[in-house]
């Protein structure tokens, strides 16, 4: 059994470790970084269609239940760099008044214990870290920045130039969509160094060129390549966190790597597994001084679990698509209050172009009305993609668990729907004032096809963090109640989820507790 120590224990390597990592590097500290997977193999088979989401290779090969006893497998992805290996690098700002209590339809979204302000230094930070490409005054629901994107925003194609147009003219303001990626490009081209080649195989996909900002790329790689105070460790599951016999210190985190037990240790301990991964090992880790699961006096861990309200639909027009970058563009003149609706709908953005080997598995000969007998090719000509996300509203009973067979249960009733729902039939009405969209079908590949359990893209909440210990499991520094030296850098800790993608505010959180645990450490 393997024993050794460090000033700092990361567990997990996407953009909450990773991230929390690469800033601590630069103290000269000892930092030892825990990742459950390996890195994720780089071959052809990123780029396709069938391997990454009809096959579902790249995803952990686990059995979860639904609070109603029923099997599925979570779309959990156990690789260096976590689940932003195949995120579509969407890094949006979450705006200022999600920081506040917003009303929706079906309750209140609450306020978090520090606003906006306290976040805004690090958003900047974490823009530049992640290579954001986006321009400043085009999104009416932006916040304020202190500074300037780095990297212009990726710029439409003609077809989505040409949509951005229509619904301008129609009042509303269509923006780019801010995107971590590795890009050079002039006049609509990549040049000729440019990492990223704006391919058809960036949005969901793992990037075989490696010009997705993911954490692996922007954060772990570039950290140990600078720093040899830095260890990283693959293959390293950790099955749980002991403490002393007061409880207060965690003093060992026990790794199962290579078929051995090890354990070692650290004066601060780093969770940042992912939401729903950061909650099972705290309650694996339950002991006399923590019966009910490591920090878990609350009885708050794994619950007010959140994922969005999310949807990826496919249009289909007479006109060709020949669009082969599409994720470029976004509407957000619905995520509050609008002239449409009373209460907020959310987010309308641009996807991955659909491809042949997804209709097929999504057996779209079952589909009536446009082209039932063209070819696969040809749909997906035809086809113009959009992703659709609601917020999800925290309730305590959903929530992640353990059985006593150690069974991981992830018990989920949706909230908000009918803010989706609206939201959808939005978009139809915005397509078709053209006249050119008539059929809006919706796509399960992408998401898994059982969105509201399997679709964990967006995880978040299981571990909220505020000032009363009785309702959170988090101080305002990510720092557990009841454990002086544990901290989370996921998102856990949120207490809402706005309607923007989660990565750049997790990224941003990191930061802050990096400079709070660099004071720390001396």
């Amino acid at each position: 059994m393997s024993q050794d120590r460090y000033d700092v224990i990361v567990i997990g390597s996407g953009p909450g470790g990773g991230s929390l990592t690469a800033r601590l590097a630069r103290t000269g500290k000892r930092i030892l970084l825990l990742e459950r997977g390996d890195y994720l193999p780089r071959s052809q088979a990123n780029w396709s269609a069938k391997t990454v989401f009809v096959d579902g290779a790249y995803q952990a090969k686990e059995t979860w239940y639904g609070g109603d006893g029923r099997a599925f497998s979570p779309a959990l992805h156990y690789y260096v760099g976590g689940n932003s290996k195949v995120y579509g690098a969407a890094l949006l700002r979450m705006r200022e008044r999600d920081f506040e209590a917003v009303r929706h339809v079906d309750g209140v979204s609450p306020a978090w214990p520090l606003g906006y302000d306290a976040f805004e230094p690090y958003y900047t930070q974490a823009e530049r870290l992640f290579a954001v490409h986006g321009s400043r005054g085009e999104d009416p629901t932006e916040p304020w920045a202190s500074a300037p994107y780095d990297h212009p925003a990726v710029s439409h194609e003609p077809r989505i130039q040409q949509l951005s147009d229509d619904w301008a003219k129609h009042g509303l303001h269509p923006f780019h969509l801010p995107l971590g990626i590795k890009l050079d490009e002039r006049n609509g081209r990549p040049t000729p160094t440019s990492t990223c080649i704006r391919c058809d195989a960036f949005d969901g996909f793992p990037c075989l060129l490696n010009g997705k900002a993911d954490a692996q790329v922007m954060t772990v790689d570039p950290t140990l390549a600078a720093h040899d105070n830095v260890t990283l460790l693959v293959n390293a599951y950790v099955s749980r966190l002991e403490t002393d016999a007061s409880g207060r210190r965690v003093t060992s985190v026990h790794v199962t790597r290579d078929g051995a037990e090890e354990r070692y240790s650290a004066d601060i301990v780093v969770v940042a597994c992912g939401a729903l991964s950061s909650a099972l090992l705290l309650l694996r880790s339950h002991s006399d001084a923590h019966p009910n699961g490591l920090a878990n006096g609350s009885d708050q861990v794994g619950r007010n679990y959140m994922r969005h309200n999310m949807s990826v639909l496919m249009a289909l027009s007479k006109e060709p698509n020949d669009t082969v970058f599409q994720k470029t563009l976004a509407v957000s003149d619905y995520y509050f209050e609008s002239k449409a609706w009373e209460y907020p709908m959310g987010l309308i953005q641009m996807c991955a172009k659909t491809q042949p080997d997804q209709i097929r598995g999504e057996e779209f000969p079952k589909w009536t009305g446009f082209l039932p007998d063209a070819p696969f090719e040809m749909v997906a000509r035809h086809s113009m993609d959009f992703w659709l996300q609601s917020e999800d509203l925290p309730h305590s009973d959903n929530r992640v668990s353990l059985d006593r067979d150690g069974r991981v249960i992830l018990d989920v009733k949706e909230t908000n729907r009918a803010a989706h729902d609206r939201l959808r039939d939005t978009l139809e009405g915005l397509l078709q004032p053209a006249g050119a969209y008539t059929y809006l079908f919706e796509r399960s590949l992408y998401l898994g096809k059982n969105i509201p359990l399997s679709g964990t893209a967006h995880q978040s909440g299981t571990l909220r963090f505020g000032t009363d210990p009785r309702s959170s499991v988090l101080d305002l520094d990510c720092r557990a109640h009841e454990v002086d030296n544990l901290y989370v850098t996921d998102a856990s800790f949120f207490p809402s989820i706005s309607a923007v993608n989660p990565t750049l505010t997790i990224v941003a959180n990191a930061l802050r507790v990096a400079a709070h645990l660099e004071e720390r450490l001396g």
